[in-house]
């Protein structure tokens, strides 16, 4: 009772509550019916969910649907290991999955599939009346983006896009501390997705650990669809675990919005690079022009005055790092350098602190009650959260704390970034996709004590 009550008194620092559910929805978790899952895409990423919702008891796994026998095998190695019951099998070419949306006995489906799948197969689930948790992105253009909206909005299905880094121990600390004023009044904020890919984008799987230089038909998992991105496009590709978390600290589509963006993008040479140092200057993908920029730079405004800078560098030898800053009138965090100053409260004036014992005292509750649940799961357990929030939204047929809004808003940064570029980095106003709805709804994230 104690853990519950002081959630309670950190809430009302923040000047939020709780979001009430009908009661008759309002289940005990023991009482609680099983969701029923399907899930689309059971590649390497699909399996980490698939093994998730094997270990819970509160859901059962109905049909497993995919392109590639070798995945369905895995996965199907997964479901024995659990000794649960044998699910449907749909290997059934791309459009496969239309059948396992037919089935009336599922109730969500989990989306795990390249990127230029997630928008057709999010409308077909939300048509079929399925809750939907996708894997980022989930729209590539503007006009995917509005279709999504448009058809969660008539439809009354929820659409989650299941960005795990909301859910990451440091950023929700952070969150917590943003809702009880230590950084004071928000100014600035930094993410991005700064991440080594290229034994990933060149991945011939036979090399666990990736490298080589082929992708295409010829790669492996993400080898075969994700470099092709970075052949004809440039821009941040990537957004979302960057912005993600920071849009929910500054109420993005609740009580504050993006207004402008403007992207820069620097020679692309690191790929190039790549293959040659892997395979020599005679292998054919060393003659591949790649468009995407080494390293893409973003700037966005909110109406709050804010300004949000994340950067995507993905192709460049380097650490992993989301590069998140959170800067306000008290004091500023960074996750590059874990560190912290708080004016007046670090020890020394103008000096850095490690925050470890900051992101100790301000832990956040879901960790604190949940954090041995999640031990062991996907990027430090955050993978747990993000699947058990998407859970329990079904199980009480709630809306999703991650909504179609933020699915949408987080996932036009891409193209928005695409169009800057090609500008020649003019700013390019950014669409309200709540339309308006964002004056009036209350950021209610992370402030159930349950999910």
């Amino acid at each position: 009772m104690a853990t519950r009550r002081n959630f309670i008194k950190t809430s009302a620092v923040a000047g939020l509550g709780f979001s009430i559910l009908p009661s008759n929805v309002l289940l005990a978790k023991d009482k609680a019916p099983k969701v029923r899952l399907g899930f689309i895409g059971v590649g390497l990423r699909g399996q980490g969910h698939l093994d998730l919702a094997l270990k819970r008891n509160d859901t059962e796994v109905i049909a497993i649907c995919d392109v590639q026998q070798r995945m369905i095998d895995m996965s199907l190695s997964l479901v024995t290991k659990s000794g649960k019951p044998k699910p449907q099998v749909i290997l059934n070419g791309p459009y496969g999955y239309k059948k396992l949306l037919e089935n009336k006995d599922i109730d969500a489906v989990i989306i795990s599939t390249p990127w230029e799948w997630h928008t057709v197969m999010c409308l077909d689930a939300m048509n079929a009346k399925k809750y939907v948790g996708c894997e980022v992105i989930t729209g590539m253009t503007l006009e995917e983006c509005w279709q999504l909206v448009h058809t969660s909005e008539r439809t009354g299905m929820p659409l989650m896009m299941l960005e795990n880094v909301c859910y990451r121990r440091d950023v929700m600390a952070v969150l917590n501390m943003v809702r009880q004023d230590v950084f004071g009044e928000l100014v600035h904020l930094q993410g991005g997705y700064q991440h080594d890919l290229r034994e990933v984008k060149f991945n011939d799987g036979k090399n666990p650990y990736g490298g080589g230089a082929e992708f295409g038909e010829k790669g492996f998992s993400e080898a075969q669809w994700r470099t092709q991105h970075s052949v004809y496009r440039d821009g941040d590709l990537y957004p979302t675990h960057g912005i993600g978390p920071v849009a929910v600290m500054i109420d993005i589509n609740r009580g504050n919005r993006f207004t402008q963006l403007v992207s820069y993008s620097t020679k692309a040479r690191g790929l190039h690079d790549y293959v040659v140092k892997s395979d020599g200057t005679d292998h054919p993908n060393a003659k591949v022009n790649f468009k995407l920029g080494d390293v893409v730079t973003t700037m966005i405004s909110t109406t709050n005055k804010e300004t949000i800078l994340l950067q995507h560098d993905t192709n460049l030898p380097r650490p992993y790092s989301l590069g998140f800053r959170v800067q306000g009138t008290k004091g500023i965090w960074m996750d590059v350098n874990k560190s912290i100053y708080i004016e007046g409260q670090s020890a020394k004036p103008h000096q850095w602190e490690d925050a470890k014992a900051w992101l100790e005292k301000y832990d956040h509750p879901l960790w604190k009650k949940y954090g041995n649940d999640a031990s062991g799961a996907g990027h430090g357990g955050m993978d747990w959260f993000v699947l058990n929030a998407f859970i329990e939204s079904v199980k009480r047929k709630a809306n999703t704390p991650q909504d179609v809004y933020d699915a949408v808003t987080w996932s036009a940064i891409t193209p928005l970034s695409e169009s800057s570029i090609q500008l020649g980095g003019e700013s390019v106003e950014f669409p309200d996709f709540t339309q308006g709805k964002w004056m009036y709804r209350k950021n209610e994230f992370a402030l159930d004590d349950s999910y």
